[in-house]
């Protein structure tokens, strides 16, 4: 079984408390596979039960007496027969949070009255296999603390929850000692192996179970293991979670930032529960897996008993373009660039409908000249200016320009998405980790490609908003802009908007990613508001700092009236408002500019990385960080789930609930009948 099954009642709570099945749905599969008839009214009887409902043991050479006491968990009256309402009873049981508690209290509880006895724990345990190799002592100090000197002490559930779970200490420290045969404190590098797999099997993933004799090395004691290394192991594994949070205070909550082990031991000071035994062991652990003298986020997952996780994400569709990263080729990194490209589409579009009234304003504040012969500045500020519109154009007047915008802005603020996503997974290495220099660079990159797109958009879109600002005018069109502007004119002002957008791309995605990790919660999970708020703080910095270079852009692509001040470039443009207006001017527009470009980008991150969720398709490639929101220590991997559709409402967990009891607690029945082999098929 190994570390398939972690925590099963950490499974129902995490599915948010399962649903119960009905009444109906129930009576008729209890018919389908009750075999016992008494009085007209049917029964299961055990073997109806454990193998042919549940199949947790096979039907042939099976070991009676082990289905005889798995049954006795449904059978509460213990007269040999399930009924329907002990069936219904069980159904309800596996949908509270403690169910893997319970249903081994049950187990134990062998004459149904509710409470467990020494001789009732004494008959279930020694029909354990476990036992059977490794036999555990009854007359010890620990036995008497919890059943009485005299050992007629009756435990209750709540007591004998705690009971369960000190055995297990108690049986591994137990089984050290039968080790260490000449006292001298240490066990064999092999016996500490077979211990850990045998009883602490639920404290193993996979990796760490294929490097227990390596792990045993690191200890001081060479291939032999030590008493105080054999503790600190099994307390390093049971406290995962607490190591997972001294990584993130030591990194401030960075996931892939590296750290070493004299970092971890000062961030681990300041809790004071791990030991620095337990730190070596750690970093020895993570040589083994990883190969690295530091540790990430992820090498503590690969570490940490809850390996498997529970996925609960909502999603409208789902596609696996590859089985493997291994056959991520060049036609699939198209295609991921193509989904990224519409999906990206969609989200600028809703981005910048959401905010394109702001947009206005801003546009009409950083046009607006002092010191030009109209005497008199139109608008006092962007309230002013936004009043203003409504009043002399109508809410209409607010989208002057929407259609151009819309147009431009879905391949404008795709291709910025894509090129940032591509270029951050040329940078990103195997653990996930990608360098300051990298995420800057990527965003850089991300701007530069934009402007072909922004800037016909751009100047369509100023000219349209800035149109309305004269009595009388005629009401032009995107088109006429067009014509009126050719195609060399439609790129007017691009210098400037390469000042713009690069310097905006390289600050706004870094932040971005860094603002996003620092909301996450402790799963490293963004929830939706997380990534709004992340969208709209990274936008602040970025679009403020760049306000120079728009106002630039916005006075070179605007047509200057009858007596304002013409432009020749951008170093003329920049002489020319630094003389006539100083330099308040290039920050004009700066309040709107942020207003508009924070809460934008937020809207349209929030809707990209939705839309990804929503839509998943995986390409072998990176995916967002914090979009899988994945409940730790479920721990039930693909392998141990049912596939029986009779298994429904709280019995969908009843066979985790079963393989859980061997893994987690080591009450593993003999399946097969005394003295029978069973034989592997042939391959």
């Amino acid at each position: 079984m190994g570390a398939i099954f972690i925590d099963a009642e950490h499974y129902v709570k995490s599915a948010g408390y399962l649903k119960r099945a009905s009444t109906d749905q129930l009576q008729d599969i209890f018919n389908k596979y009750a075999s016992e008839e008494v009085d007209g009214v049917k029964y299961m009887r055990a073997g109806d039960f454990i193998q042919r409902f549940l199949g947790f043991i096979p039907d042939k050479d099976f070991n009676e007496e082990s289905v005889k006491l798995l049954g006795g968990i449904v059978d509460t009256s213990k007269d040999g027969l399930i009924s329907f309402p002990e069936f219904q009873a069980f159904e309800g049981l596996l949908c509270v949070p403690d169910a893997l508690y319970k249903t081994a209290f049950q187990l134990f509880d062998t004459n149904g009255n509710g409470m467990v006895s020494f001789d009732e724990f004494v008959e279930v345990v020694r029909k354990t296999t476990l036992h059977q190799r490794m036999p555990f002592n009854f007359d010890g100090n620990f036995i008497k603390l919890y059943f009485g000197k005299d050992k007629k002490r009756l435990i209750s559930y709540s007591e004998f929850s705690q009971f369960l779970h000190d055995f297990h200490e108690v049986y591994a420290m137990e089984a050290f000692r039968k080790s260490d045969k000449d006292g001298s404190g240490f066990i064999s590098a092999m016996d500490f192996q077979d211990i850990m797999v045998s009883i602490k099997s639920h404290l193993l993933t996979k990796d760490v179970k294929a490097n227990l004799v390596a792990a045993a090395s690191g200890g001081s004691g060479g291939h032999r293991v030590s008493f105080p290394y054999f503790m600190a192991f099994n307390s390093l594994l049971n406290n995962m979670e607490l190591i997972k949070r001294i990584y993130l205070n030591a990194t401030n909550g960075n996931r892939n930032q590296e750290v070493t082990k004299e970092e971890f031991l000062h961030s681990a000071q300041m809790m004071s529960q791990i030991t620095p035994l337990e730190v070596d062991i750690l970093f020895v652990l993570c040589h083994l897996l990883h190969q690295t003298s530091r540790i990430v986020y992820s090498d503590l997952q690969s570490i940490a008993p809850e390996q498997y996780f529970k996925q609960i994400t909502n999603r409208l569709a789902e596609i696996k373009a590859v089985s493997s990263p291994e056959e991520r080729g060049a036609v699939t990194q198209v295609l991921e660039s193509a989904y990224r490209f519409t999906l990206g589409s969609i989200a600028g579009a809703v981005g910048a409908t959401a905010v394109y009234p702001i947009d206005l304003v801003k546009t009409r504040m950083q046009n607006q000249r002092s010191g030009s012969f109209v005497g008199e500045l139109m608008y006092r500020n962007s309230i002013d200016c936004f009043k203003k519109v409504i009043r002399h154009e109508g809410v209409t007047g607010l989208y002057r320009g929407l259609v151009p915008q819309l147009m431009g802005v879905a391949p404008e603020k795709a291709i910025k998405l894509t090129v940032n996503d591509l270029v951050r997974d040329k940078f990103t290495d195997k653990k996930g980790n990608i360098p300051l220099w990298g995420e800057i660079l990527s965003g850089g990159c991300a701007g530069g490609s934009q402007v072909i797109f922004t800037n016909p958009l751009e100047i369509v879109k100023i000219r349209l908003q800035v149109a309305g600002e004269i009595a009388n005018s005629t009401r032009l069109s995107a088109w006429s802009v067009v014509r009126e502007l050719g195609f060399f004119g439609l790129y007017k002002g691009s210098k400037a908007c390469f000042l713009r957008d690069i310097p905006f791309s390289a600050i706004y995605f870094p932040a971005y990613a860094h603002v996003k990790a620092k909301l996450a919660d402790e799963n490293g999970y963004n929830h939706p508001l997380t990534l709004l708020l992340a969208g709209a703080i990274a936008g602040i910095p970025a679009a403020s700092l760049v306000t120079p270079a728009d106002v630039i852009k916005t006075r070179l692509q605007v047509v200057a009236r009858q007596g304002q001040t013409t432009y020749n470039g951008v170093i003329d443009a920049f002489g020319k408002i630094m003389k006539e207006e100083g330099p308040r001017a290039f920050w004009k527009g700066s309040v709107a500019r942020v207003c508009r470009s924070s809460p934008q980008f937020g809207v349209t991150l929030l809707t990209y990385e939705i839309l990804q969720r929503l839509f998943y398709v995986d390409f072998g490639g990176t995916r967002p960080a914090g979009s899988e929101l994945n409940v730790p220590a479920v721990g039930i991997a693909d392998e141990v789930k049912s596939t029986n559709p009779d298994h429904v409402g709280g019995y969908q967990v009843a066979l985790p609930i079963f393989q859980g009891i061997e893994s987690k607690f080591g009450l593993c029945l003999p399946k097969f009948r005394t003295g029978y082999i069973p034989v592997k098929p042939s391959s």
